[in-house]
């Protein structure tokens, strides 16, 4: 891949791909935006905005929306995956034979549900051990990424050029990017900091103030430097931009969909009323906090944060004892 790709293929088109489209677009690459419904695509491309996931974001000329998978990626120097964590084994397969020997970069903030497995594990899996794969992480909410506001990320692969040359291609003046190695890092950090902002969400849900708040999270950030370790990342990813940046930015912003669930579980909503108020987005954290409790568990990890909201989201422990037993660990 060249540091300019004049084709980049971005395989979902939720809130995070379509934001990718259009910071990418805005500095005139060619891209392509699969959907996973035909008539989604068809929306795209005759409203030149995707209403359903970042909707009052208009999408550049050159970004083109397509339901056929070999027409997302003909041509393509670059495959990014911007899906929900259990469904990326599924839309790989799909994938797999048209993109063999691209360099894949991949938006995934979760682990894969039975399996326990990182998003660079699963794409290899399907893809091949050569694969060359990256994940991008950091405070990047779609919203503001779409709007062309001010942020930092980082790109993490076992491959020093290739991270390299994806920052070359995503810099702006208002998007920094910077390379890293650590990707299983990158990819825990992303997993762990959503289950922070369910229980950061919980909180300000029940009007518990911000010292609450932030010995939550400072408990959130110590349980995954503690995981991230145990695992064989690197300690200092999880106080990086990836770690500690993207942490405060999804337990503190409106846009966090992770703390909304948090907030309406306190309210009294159950997940069914929350999932229809999210109109088909995903909260990662839900699904993420089964699966990192159980990898936690198998590492013989106590993991007090986690394992409360473990115990709210799927054991229905009552909201308000589950915040008292866990401040009572501290």
């Amino acid at each position: 891949m060249q540091d300019k790709a004049e084709k980049i293929s971005i395989i979902g088109a939720g809130s995070s791909g379509t934001s990718l489209a259009i910071l990418l677009g805005g500095s005139g690459h060619d891209i392509s935006l699969w959907c996973r419904r035909e008539e989604q695509a068809d929306k795209i491309n005759c409203e030149r905005e995707n209403k359903q996931y970042l909707e009052g974001y208009a999408l550049p000329e050159c970004v083109v929306a397509t339901h056929c998978a070999s027409r997302c990626v003909k041509d393509s120097d670059l495959a990014i995956f911007a899906v929900p964590s259990d469904y990326l084994r599924q839309t790989v397969v799909q994938f797999s034979d048209l993109i063999k020997g691209l360099p894949i970069l991949h938006t995934v903030k979760g682990i894969e549900s039975n399996s326990g497995k990182l998003m660079s594990d699963v794409l290899k899996e399907e893809l091949g051990s050569e694969a060359k794969i990256a994940a991008i992480a950091g405070p990047n909410h779609a919203e503001e990424v779409a709007g062309g506001l001010p942020t930092a990320t980082v790109v993490a692969s076992e491959h020093k050029a290739l991270s390299i040359s994806i920052c070359n291609l995503l810099n702006t003046p208002n998007f920094k990017s910077y390379p890293i190695w650590d990707i299983k890092g990158v990819e825990l950090c992303g997993a762990i900091k959503n289950i922070v902002a369910i229980a950061i969400g919980i909180c300000d849900g029940l009007g518990l103030g911000d010292n609450a708040k932030a010995s939550l999270l400072t408990l959130g950030l110590s349980e995954m430097s503690r995981i991230a370790e145990s695992l064989g990342a690197k300690k200092e990813t999880c106080f990086s931009i990836a770690g500690v940046g993207d942490l405060i930015a999804t337990c503190s912003s409106r846009h966090s969909r992770n703390r909304f669930v948090g907030e309406m579980l306190a309210k009294g909503c159950s997940m069914d009323e929350i999932n229809t108020q999210m109109h088909g987005m995903v909260a990662e954290g839900v699904t993420n906090t089964k699966n990192i409790y159980q990898l936690c568990q198998s590492h013989n990890l106590d993991t007090i944060l986690i394992e409360h909201m473990y115990r709210v989201l799927y054991e229905k422990l009552d909201i308000e004892s589950a915040i008292e037993q866990t401040m009572d660990r501290l």
